[in-house]
């Protein structure tokens, strides 16, 4: 087969549901914890500066804010290796399922992927038993794996439930931001509201940021509007909206795979084939 013909005939069964998933949990886990790191680092800075001058106040902060951005590091490796999972079992099983209905045809390239993914046959040579590398071991335990597409759909639906709590905690900080960006338009435009400019303030403490008796703990008037309209500030709110983007964009990829992966599985056990093929 001629190299065209051969890339047209693995497109055939190219998974393009997982393929957009992928690409969108990349896209979204990368923005998250990117983003993410960065805007905590940008609260915690501007806490420190604006909110507190005792370091008692905001210590249990920083500890927390560090050990996110941990989880960060951990979360991003996860999921770019999980991802790449989902995708290899989109291919395996989206070709099974276009085989059963007769428009996929095995082909050299679905021939090499199959025993790159299976390991391959096992055969004898000149000096006996040829012992299994342990590369091709890897890939029939992921062979075994990826016949299997219900632990996959168990495994995201439990990982979609927890983003969805990852989803609503990134949009915290979000709401936070958004309400001083409010009081501070509020202070620069005196009349779209009746109340003195003296009382508009952004206060820490009522977000359980700081403890109820960090001191200040809140900005107001003149001094808050200063704030808002420093780099910090601009930059850790954008870089906040991001992060809840990127989250909604993981969400939305985990919910494809679910789908693709329950279609395939579906047809596979209607079709007689069970959850091995």
């Amino acid at each position: 087969l001629g190299l065209l013909e051969c890339c047209a005939r693995c497109l055939i069964g190219a998974p393009f549901a997982s393929l957009v998933a992928t690409g969108l949990c990349f896209f979204g886990v990368a923005l998250f914890c990117g983003c993410g790191h960065e805007a905590l680092t940008g609260t915690e800075q501007l806490i420190e500066t604006y909110f507190s001058k005792n370091y008692q106040d905001y210590e249990y902060l920083i500890d927390v804010i560090h050990a996110f951005q941990y989880v960060i590091y951990g979360t991003a490796s996860f999921f770019f290796l999980y991802g790449a999972l989902l995708l290899a079992e989109g291919f395996y099983t989206t070709g099974a399922v276009r085989q059963i209905f007769g428009d996929y045809r095995t082909t050299i390239c679905g021939k090499g992927l199959s025993a790159t993914v299976t390991g391959g046959p096992k055969g004898r040579g000149a000096r006996g038993p040829q012992r299994a590398h342990s590369l091709q071991r890897v890939c029939q335990c992921l062979g075994k794996w990826l016949g299997h597409p219900d632990k996959f759909v168990g495994i995201t639906y439990v990982l979609t439930i927890i983003w969805l709590l990852v989803f609503a905690c990134s949009a915290v900080p979000v709401y936070i931001y958004f309400n001083t960006w409010t009081t501070c338009q509020s202070i620069a435009n005196p009349s779209k509201t009746s109340a003195s400019i003296g009382t508009l303030c952004a206060d820490a403490r009522m977000y359980g940021v700081l403890p109820w008796n960090a001191f200040p703990g809140k900005v107001c008037g003149s001094n808050l509007l200063s704030i808002c309209k420093t780099s910090e500030f601009q930059m850790t709110f954008h870089l906040f909206i991001a992060a809840f983007v990127g989250a909604a964009a993981t969400l939305v990829s985990l919910l494809t795979f679910i789908i693709a992966a329950t279609y395939n599985f579906a047809v596979l056990k209607l079709m007689g084939r069970g959850t091995k093929f």
